[in-house]
């Protein structure tokens, strides 16, 4: 299990090359994704941590994004979904314009601490609908790793609803979403790919 440290999650956010005030800031996401992210594992029993890293990953290396509040809200983007009792402390230390992005990508079951209800979806898919374009970058990014991830889920139904939930929802979101920007564009191209690769992974199983 692999341990992670401040420096190591500066170095994925590639923050000691920004300038300032952006390396700071950068630094401070980082101590706070330590921290919030601590203690919490994924559905595969790996370190909660390890996702948001690989969505800043994908979103750096693979998106060409170069922004640091972009790769920021990558690393932080899950964490009032783990922690919603955090909200404060992203306030005080990243600014409440920063923990208001938060919430608009965080489900209104998990901010509320409540067992999802009949009408969750729906409102979730319209607030995502609703997202500025690097808020959307950044939620199509979680959705390649969780994609690329669904192999190491304990879940059997898990694939099948995120192959259904990519074809009715992500991908005509993605496509109407590419006129907005370079990034954007390869997003939409990226869960085409993936798309395409779980079709012939469920094809295989069949054969």
């Amino acid at each position: 299990m692999t341990t992670h440290s401040l420096s190591t999650i500066v170095d994925t956010l590639n923050a000691t090359t920004w300038d300032e005030p952006h390396r700071s800031r950068g630094r401070q996401a980082s101590a706070l994704a330590l921290t919030i992210y601590a203690g919490h594992t994924r559905d595969q029993g790996t370190p909660y941590l390890e996702h948001p890293l690989a969505v800043v990953t994908v979103l750096r290396d693979e998106l060409a994004v170069t922004d640091p509040d972009t790769l920021i809200l990558g690393l932080l983007h899950d964490a009032l979904e783990v922690s919603p009792d955090s909200g404060p402390l992203l306030a005080a230390q990243m600014g409440e314009a920063f923990a208001e992005r938060l919430r608009a990508m965080t489900p209104a079951h998990r901010l509320e601490m409540r067992v999802k209800q009949p009408g969750d979806e729906g409102a979730w898919r319209s607030k995502t609908a609703g997202l500025e374009p690097a808020g959307l970058l950044v939620r199509f990014a979680d959705r390649i790793h969780n994609l690329r991830d669904l192999q190491q889920s304990p879940y059997p139904g898990r694939r099948q609803k995120f192959v259904s939930t990519l074809a009715d929802f992500y991908l005509p979101l993605a496509k109407a979403a590419r006129p907005f920007n370079t990034h954007l564009e390869s997003a939409c191209t990226l869960l085409h790919t993936e798309y395409e690769r779980l079709q012939r992974g469920g094809q295989e199983a069949r054969i």
